[in-house]
């Protein structure tokens, strides 16, 4: 058989399993296996140092002709194959528009960050800044600028979490309030300031004590401050959060920053007055404590005590949330369960 007919043999043969193949793993093995250096076509070329002079240039373009068309071949096979893997993946992978969508609970905030985010849009409203601080403070602002020096008993009010002997978890927000004072220009107008967030406490936890919870404190500072603005303010904040039929009283009480210093109670919103476990049948429910800012606390401050006055006042977000929605157990708020949670969808 001259080498002509066995390079025609070859492309018959191979040709056809090309068209036969269906995996593209084996196309890539046909091709090795035909167009190699040790391949059947290469086999037969090396008989041409048998032909004549004039043979060898007819045979040799023939071959060449035969090895191109092996190679569009494969090359048209794996296009095919390639495409063919395409459309299957796409008619796996293909939707049915018309079939109904799952269902996508939506989130919400957490009900104290829907709290706070209430009373800071207020605020905001009222023309207060929002002010953020450090939660590791120094001791210096988070008792001395504060009236409450190293030696004074109203330490023994609060279990702080001290990090040394200069710098602890913060028990209050009220550190804001004495580093913003510090820096402000009251020659520009007025400070009307409030600051949220997370304060800590070395209590025990249980259904009414957390050792992680929040605070918002608010301040105002100006000259001709009086105890009626106080209360016109608290009047207001208590009516936008509890119902715009509250009423407000202030009790006598104690707090080192300010003097006087007073505990506000909310007329009870669950039973109007008459009584009720809510308000352990009193008509009234203890919800922050405020007061006039103490001389000592401006003056700590380089703010001049006898041309400036204010107010300040403090009260605790989870304390709302549960007396808003008659939670029992402070410890709910932060146990991550979602069917807990989920019932306080953000209106809106």
């Amino acid at each position: 058989m001259d080498l002509k007919t066995k390079l025609e043999q070859l492309f018959e043969e191979n040709h056809k399993q090309i068209g036969r193949t269906g995996d593209l793993d084996e196309l890539n093995q046909i091709r090795v296996n035909l167009l190699g250096k040790k391949g059947p076509i290469t086999e037969v070329l090396r008989g041409m140092k048998d032909l004549s002079a004039d043979e060898r240039p007819k045979v040799g373009a023939f071959a060449n002709q035969i090895k191109s068309d092996l190679q569009d071949a494969i090359a048209a096979r794996k296009a095919a194959l390639e495409q063919a893997v395409i459309q299957k993946k796409l008619a796996q992978e293909t939707i049915d528009v018309t079939l109904p969508g799952d269902q996508v609970i939506a989130g919400t905030p957490h009900i104290l960050a829907q709290i706070m985010d209430d009373v800071e849009t207020y605020f905001i409203g009222q023309g207060y800044q929002v002010i953020d601080g450090p939660e590791v403070e120094e001791d210096h602002y988070n008792f001395e600028m504060l009236n409450i020096p190293k030696d004074h008993p109203a330490r023994d009010m609060q279990d702080t979490f001290y990090l040394d002997s200069q710098l602890l978890m913060r028990s209050q927000t009220s550190p804001v309030q004495a580093r913003t004072m510090e820096i402000h220009d009251f020659t520009q107008g007025p400070l009307k300031m409030i600051s949220p967030g997370r304060v800590y406490r070395r209590d025990t936890d249980d259904a009414t004590h957390s050792h992680q919870f929040h605070q918002i404190e608010g301040l105002v500072i100006d000259k001709h401050i009086t105890m009626a603005d106080l209360k016109g303010t608290l009047l207001a904040l208590a009516q936008h959060v509890f119902g715009a039929d509250r009423q407000i009283r202030l009790r006598p009480s104690f707090f080192p920053f300010t003097e006087p210093s007073v505990e506000v109670d909310v007329s009870c919103f669950r039973c109007n007055g008459a009584g009720c476990p809510i308000c352990k049948y009193s008509g009234w429910i203890e919800v922050l404590g405020a007061g006039m800012v103490h001389p000592n606390v401006l003056n700590a401050a380089g703010v001049d005590a006898d041309a400036y006055g204010g107010f300040a006042f403090g009260l605790g977000p989870d304390r709302f949330a549960m007396l808003k929605y008659g939670i029992d157990d402070i410890r709910s708020f932060y146990q991550g369960d979602v069917r807990f949670l989920s019932q306080f969808q953000q209106e809106g």
